[in-house]
């Protein structure tokens, strides 16, 4: 009813005398008042009482931002404001000369319409103002706000005028003031969006400037967005450069832009941080949380994404309006003389604002989602290095890693399905609305069909739900054991059990390929009611047409019905899979909640001061520990020591007795109970485990510090590395392995302690640092690093080797969490029976075992496999087989490169991948079933079409006839999903077993060049693409490309002049394909590569934060994890504008084809073209941009079993050309002698769940 009241058409308004001057008594009377003024007296009002209002708000926010000394945020002096400022005064102009002749040529009765002129003309002028000065943060706020709320009022005017120009034939002063009024209003929509941008570029550079302080940027190397214009933006014109350099040579790595500063990680984890540390502020009582902080830093580009969404929605609803129109046009009914032209014209605005606006929507929520991904990616990785110790207990490493890389992507996409929540349900009130205006009452048994259809599909979706979960769960099932394999894999081949643990997997995929199944079974009837469901609630409102007989079915009804259900079919196929992501979303935001919140160590665990002029290193006093503060079991208890400057103390007692407990004590790594702790100056730590990180020897022992070398020979010294790297073919360049998987367990121990050496600290905790080492070589270690490198150094050595203790200065005897003993070695062997225990415990065992020949069998077994794979190995450098020779294993740069097929293989692995599975009937079977679909449909289409000319064709028959034919069309979209099913299964199994084949057929050389987590991204992820998606890519790809080329042929029946433009646009989609598919396949390729090293990164990282923080590295570890996001993201980025690129020129050139074949139809001769035939064509053609887009989506979706394929074949490839036929030969006789020799159960040693001979208890 206010819409009425606002449009000036309303009936009740009987006897009421208009500001015209106009006594309407009956309808007709009040639609001459109407036509003579086309804009009411209440329009009018609203829209200058709402510029009044916002006005007067921005002058008063002005004149208080006048008073504080804030920064300004925008300055407007570029092109765009003052080409805005100055349209906006001209038509403030306007409005105060409209204003002064409504004065002088008017009666008295009008002279309140000439204020609201003038009050216009002011606001417009302050308008104008507000868009070249300088404004601080109060006004801008508002200026915003008020320059995107003109836009909504002059898109609502606009629209009113537009109906009213069909309404009364006419035009006047006021709809054409309001049509140049809307440009204005774009352009300050569009200024208002630049403000935005503009803003929040401003708080960057606040937030970046700490963090980049001493860096300047490349500008050339950051993505061209950074400097687009508007056309530029408008068009994604700006990424043409990419794609041309990417059409000419193949893309690398380095050819891919930075991103903006804006969508770095270091700014959005900065944004993030700074507001989660606000809420805990504001509120200390409740915890922050996740969705408010996002919420906080985002939602100005929520809120510009969420216009794009609005537009894009309005102008899809408004499709089957225009075809209402058209087809009452081709009937014979005009309005006015123009009006066909006029339908033509609307129809291409309205077809350009849904195709940017749409495209815009996509890309922005996509980049928004980026943002959000990249800092809870940046956040989550923080709070690891953060995490307390009870923390890092309750979070393993693989949920960590989970956590990134699962429910941080996860978030990525919820910007975009969040808009999908609430334009889903205002396409379906809108396309109700029109439904019911033009067939009344014959809704509702179609609407109770679609509701139906709504409730069908929740058990529907619970039940594909299940199937998922359980497919998930049993996948994460098989993965364990996949992964527990691979790392186990040298004892499985030592033993010969690879036929053992291959059909562990084969058991273990069979009950995931069982839930796999039910899971696509499920799918098939899903698209049967995504596909039906139009069909069948449209021959329902047919038919209660007929039965009710009003309206009568006329083309105009039959085609404005099937538009607009056309138009519902996406919301109800999208309404599932939007409350299943939100409720995703909600699940992965609680996870994340709950790490974010858990507990971090305590700053003030211990106290950190400079080493300058104290005398002592490390005072501890009255000291209690615990791992669990709120455990009544202690840690550690009655710990009071000192530690002079340069003193060397040993901490020794039996396993259990607190010795390493007592050097995370000083770390600050045990929470405080009570007591005291001062540590004077830096700390270099040696944890028992050995952790190394992926990359170089030199790499490893600089640990991010500039080379000194005369510092780093020292160190590599007297950690007895010289001769290590001797023998290494590249020397300390020599790459460590994933795991350190090619170095020893005492070559890894030997490069950590000398990472610790060449760190120069004031304090050495070596936690046993010799355990891994022989006798030799740790008396080496003692004397040359702990006693002569370390010399004027405080050590604290942990260790078990008793000999060493005579040369400390003090040794530390634990026992139960207490420092049962302190002194010399005299005075404790001499004080009492704990340590002279232990004295004898070593002796006697260093009696009973010969140190030289104290190699466990299985060691030498190990030892063994290494020996005889070795001529098979192949270095990263190119070396040959022959030229490595009798190389020593551990000298050889082990992990490749995976290999990255370039350019275009054409149709080669697609045919592959039919044939694997078997399919090439399959296939032909599926061609025929869309291809049968596609004719059902167009011949149904047709009927209506024709019938609908023929009066003597009775209603029921007319709609029987089509719902027939559209149901045996149905049976073959059921056949097609049962078969595409059949088709995914059989590639699956496939796929599955020949990839796993090859892998356990492959020598250890294969695994000690290939990371493990390159062959579990193989086995999982890329599998998992092969088993859910690409068949239905496939099958979508096969039916898009059916329904184009029905659309297309039934256009150019209707029209065959269509085809003087179809057949160039055809043309030029092919190029534009062509030319953008070699950019996207190595974006996609390339960023296959790069997502990897952050989670690899990650768990790196968990392994050894006790080092890191020790060292004091965290902020450098945080800049790489930083720099491996951007990485990823940039190629995600780019990748995504290259496709919205791409779909906005199809969707134009779709459009081009559209906006010909409604002008053909428009300036064709009266009636030479039927009504029916004029709504088919139409409604074909308005499907032909989203049947494009459908298309190309799913083609690049078919286009990631070429990545998948490529890899696939790299690993099967790789394994094959490490596996000679010499090595079988010699593996072959060696197997064969330990399956008969092999007497102990070696396969007890392995941790692993899938292990057939461990019976778990």
């Amino acid at each position: 009813m206010a819409w009425d009241v606002l449009k000036g058409t309303v009936s009740w308004f009987h006897g009421y005398t208009f500001p015209c001057g106009d006594h309407c008594s009956n309808e007709w009377d009040l639609q001459r008042a109407t036509i003579r003024w086309s804009r009411t007296f209440s329009q009018h009002l609203f829209t200058t009482t709402s510029n009044l209002l916002f006005m007067l708000i921005f002058l008063v926010a002005l004149l208080i931002s006048h008073r504080n000394h804030s920064p300004y945020v925008i300055y407007n002096k570029s092109v765009l404001h003052t080409i805005t400022a100055l349209l906006t005064l001209f038509i403030g102009i306007t409005n105060l000369g409209v204003g002064l002749w409504t004065i002088l040529a008017s009666s008295t009765n009008k002279k309140h319409e000439a204020v609201l002129y003038c009050i216009q003309a002011l606001t417009c002028a302050v308008l104008a103002i507000s868009l070249k000065i300088n404004l601080k943060k109060p006004p801008t706020i508002v200026a915003i706000t008020w320059w995107i709320i003109e836009f909504v009022l002059g898109t609502f005017l606009v629209s009113i005028s537009i109906a009213k120009i069909f309404e009364t034939r006419t035009f006047s002063m006021d709809i054409i003031l309001d049509m140049t009024t809307w440009a204005t209003c774009f352009l300050l929509v569009y200024c208002s969006i630049r403000a935005i941008r503009h803003w929040t570029s401003f708080k960057t550079i606040d937030l970046t400037k700490p963090l980049l302080k001493g860096m300047t940027l490349d500008e050339t190397k950051v993505t061209p967005l950074n400097k687009a214009g508007i056309l530029s933006r408008m068009t994604f014109r700006w990424i043409d450069s990419l794609l041309r350099l990417g059409y000419s040579k193949t893309l690398e790595l380095k050819d891919i832009p930075h991103l903006v500063p804006e969508d770095e990680a270091r700014t959005a984890e900065q944004a993030f941080a700074e507001a989660w540390e606000l809420q805990k502020k504001h509120d200390p009582l409740s915890r922050p949380t996740i969705f408010r902080t996002l919420s906080k830093c985002y939602w100005k580009d929520m809120v510009v994404t969420g216009i794009f969404a609005f537009l894009r929605s309005v102008a899809m609803i408004s499709g089957p309006l225009f075809l209402r129109s058209f087809v009452q046009y081709a009937g014979g009914k005009r309005s006015f003389k123009y009006e066909g032209f006029i339908l033509v014209g609307g129809l291409c605005v309205v077809k350009i604002i849904e195709s940017l606006s749409q495209r815009h929507w996509y890309f922005n929520s996509k980049r928004v989602g980026m943002k959000m991904r990249s800092a809870l990616m940046a956040a989550l990785y923080q709070k690891q290095l953060r995490l307390s110790s009870l923390g890092r207990q309750r979070h393993a490493t693989g949920e960590i890693v989970n956590y990134i890389a699962v429910d941080a992507y996860r978030f990525g996409e919820f910007p975009w399905w969040l808009h999908w929540g609430w334009t889903v349900p205002f396409q379906m009130l809108v396309a109700i609305n029109i439904l019911f205006a033009t067939v009344g009452w014959a809704t509702v048994p179609g609407l109770l069909i679609i509701i139906l259809t709504v409730i069908l599909n929740n058990p529907l979706a619970k039940s594909l739900q299940k199937c998922q979960s359980e497919f998930m769960a049993a996948q994460d099932e098989r993965l364990r054991a996949t992964s527990e394999i691979l790392n186990s894999m040298k004892i499985i081949k030592l033993q010969a059990w690879e036929d053992k643990f291959k059909e562990k997997i084969e058991n273990l995929r069979g009950s995931e390929f069982k839930w796999l199944s039910s899971a696509q079974i499920n799918r098939t009837y899903g698209t049967i009611l995504y596909w039906m469901s139009p069909i069948i609630v449209a021959s329902i409102v047919f038919a209660a047409c007929a039965i009710i007989g009003n309206p009568p079915l006329t083309a105009t009804t039959v085609f404005t019905v099937l538009a607009t259900f056309r138009i519902m079919q996406e919301p109800v196929r999208m309404l599932p899979d939007v409350l299943a992501i939100l409720i995703q979303v909600k699940v992965s935001s609680d996870r994340l909640n709950k790490f974010l919140q858990d507990d971090e160590l305590k700053p003030d665990a211990i106290t950190r001061k400079s080493l300058d002029g104290s005398a002592y290193t490390i005072k501890i006093h009255l000291g209690i520990f615990s791992w669990d503060p709120e455990s009544s079991n202690t840690t550690l208890k009655g710990i009071n020591l000192e530690i002079k400057k340069g003193e060397k103390v040993a901490v020794c007692g039996s396993v259990g007795s607190g010795k390493s407990a007592l050097l995370c004590t000083i770390l600050g790594e045990i929470p405080k109970v009570s007591g005291v702790v001062q540590v004077y100056g830096s700390i270099a730590y040696v944890a028992q485990t050995a952790w190394v990180q992926s990359g170089t020897v030199r790499d490893n022992i600089l640990y991010g510090k500039p080379m000194d070398k005369v510092q780093y020979e020292k160190a590599i010294r007297v950690c007895a590395l010289d001769k290590d790297i001797e023998n290494f073919v590249h020397g300390d360049m020599t790459e460590i392995g994933e795991r350190g998987l090619n170095m020893s367990g005492g070559q890894k121990q030997r490069i950590q302690l000398a990472r610790a050496v060449y760190n120069d600290a004031d304090i050495y905790l070596l936690d046993d640092p010799f355990s891994a080492v022989d006798a030799h070589t740790a008396a080496s270690l003692f004397n040359d690093c702990v006693m002569g490198a370390l010399a004027k150094k405080t050590v604290v050595l942990v260790t078990h080797q008793v000999e060493f203790l005579p040369a400390v200065d003090t040794i530390l005897v634990m026992k139960d969490g207490e420092i049962k003993q302190a002194g010399s070695y005299d005075q404790i062997l001499a004080a009492g029976e704990t340590f002279k225990q232990l004295v004898n415990a070593h002796k006697e065992a260093m009696i009973s075992v010969d140190p030289v020949n104290n190699v466990s069998p299985i060691e030498a077994q190990v030892a063994d496999i290494n020996s005889l794979e070795l001529p098979r190995m192949q270095s990263s450098s190119g070396l040959s087989v022959e030229e490595i020779g009798d190389i020593p294993f551990n000298t050889m740069q082990l992990t490749v490169e995976e290999e990255k097929e370039m350019g275009d293989s054409g149709l080669g692995l697609y045919l592959d991948y039919i044939r694997t599975a078997g399919g090439a009937l399959l296939s032909v079977f599926i061609a025929f079933s869309q291809g049968a679909f596609v004719v059902g449909q167009v011949a149904a289409n047709y009927w209506l079409a024709s019938a609908l000319l023929d009066p003597s064709i009775d209603s029921g028959l007319l709609v029987g006839i089509y719902a027939g034919i559209s149901l045996l069309s149905g049976a073959f979209v059921y056949l097609r999903a049962r078969l595409v099913v059949v088709l995914g299964l059989r590639a699956s199994k496939a796929f599955f077993s020949g990839m796993f084949g090859s892998i356990f057929k492959a020598p250890m050389a294969f695994f000690d060049t290939t990371p493990v987590g390159r062959i579990l991204i193989r086995a999982s992820s890329d599998l998992s693409l092969i088993d859910l998606d690409l068949a239905w890519a496939f099958s979508y790809v096969l039916s898009s490309g059916a329904d184009l080329l029905g659309m297309v042929f039934i256009i150019s029946f209707v029209t065959w002049q269509v085809l003087v433009v179809a057949v160039p646009v055809f043309f030029i989609t092919r190029w534009i394909q062509m030319y953008y598919l070699p950019s996207a396949r190595e974006l996609l390729r390339i960023n296959g590569t790069t997502k990897a090293p952050v989670m690899n990164n990650t768990a790196e990282t968990a392994l050894g934060v006790v080092t890191i923080r020790a060292f004091k590295m965290t902020e450098i570890f945080k800049e790489k994890n930083l720099n491996l996001i951007d990485r990823d993201a940039s190629l995600f980025f780019h990748t995504i504008a290259a496709m919205e690129w791409l779909i906005l020129r199809l969707e134009t050139l779709g459009n081009i084809v559209l906006f010909t074949s409604a002008f053909l139809l428009v300036s064709l001769p009266a009636r030479s073209i039927s009504p029916g035939f004029a709504g088919l064509a139409l409604s074909y053609a308005l499907s032909l941009t989203s049947c494009q887009v459908f298309f190309c989506a799913m083609a690049m979706q078919s286009f990631q079993l070429h990545c998948f394929c490529g890899a696939y074949k790299a690993i099967y490839e790789l394994a094959i050309r490490t596996t000679g036929n010499h090595r079988n030969q010699q593996a072959s006789c060696l197997m064969a002698k330990r399956r008969q020799n092999t007497v102990g159960k070696l396969e007890d040693k392995i941790p692993s769940k899938c292990s057939p001979c461990v019976e778990r208890h």
